[in-house]
């Protein structure tokens, strides 16, 4: 595994955004990326996992891509395919970029079960600086007091070396829910100082949930296939 930056980056925030419960990071990333002013700057190759590229708009999207915002020095990483079983590995290589760019904080997007699927989604948030909490915490964010956190977040969490915050946003479905994302994003914003409305996230919902849908079904079905060509290989 190894992570191509291709932009001399100094001093960003690094915001992960990867497929989870209810897609909740991937679609809040996509959003920001859409949203803000964004160039593509570099991607994580990752050999131990089948070859795969997306075709949107006639464009190649690698399966994990890095974008970065000047205006804001914000440090994207995007995927439309999760490291599975490579957590710690994509944990490390997270942490080396990090000291590379001498990242001021990694930021992690998540969804977090919840049990009432009409409910407005509720925002947490769990950050290693004391400083970030006291100040997620004013802003009326509650911290995740109990809960199981696991994958690449997990991983991170676990070094303890760099200043992590994990914000997690309720979501009843494994399903895409952009409502999930639409208030993880909106937490960010105030965080951030980012300026960006969420509230085209809510109208364009269907349009964002059926394009990762989509991404992520033809991810699953190219690995499937590269699986199925390595059975008939050995078998």
């Amino acid at each position: 595994m190894d992570i191509q930056l291709n932009a001399k980056i100094q001093n960003p925030r690094i915001i992960l955004g990867f497929p989870g419960f209810g897609l909740v990071g991937s679609i809040a990333v996509e959003f920001l990326i859409d949203h803000l002013t964004t160039e593509k700057v570099g991607r994580m190759l990752v050999p131990e996992m089948p070859a795969m590229v997306a075709i949107h708009q006639k464009k190649v999207i690698d399966a994990i891509s890095l974008y970065h915002d000047k205006q804001d020095n914000l440090l994207f990483v995007h995927g439309i395919n999760a490291p599975r079983g490579l957590e710690w590995e994509a944990a490390s290589q997270v942490e080396k970029l990090a000291v590379q760019v001498k990242a001021k904080e990694v930021i992690s997007l998540e969804g977090v079960g919840s049990g009432d699927p009409k409910g407005q989604p509720q925002a947490y948030f769990h950050a290693t600086d004391e400083k970030t909490a006291s100040q997620l915490a004013g802003m009326g964010i509650k911290p995740l007091e109990e809960g199981i956190i696991i994958g690449l977040s997990a991983a991170l969490l676990s070094t303890r070396d760099l200043p992590i915050t994990c914000l997690f946003a309720e979501t009843a479905s494994e399903l895409p829910d952009s409502k999930a994302a639409a208030e993880i994003i909106k937490v960010l914003d105030r965080y951030l100082g980012l300026e960006v409305d969420y509230k085209p996230l809510l109208v364009q919902a269907q349009k964002f949930e059926q394009k990762l849908k989509g991404l992520l079904s033809q991810s699953q079905k190219a690995q499937e296939m590269s699986e199925k060509k390595w059975m008939s290989y050995v078998g």
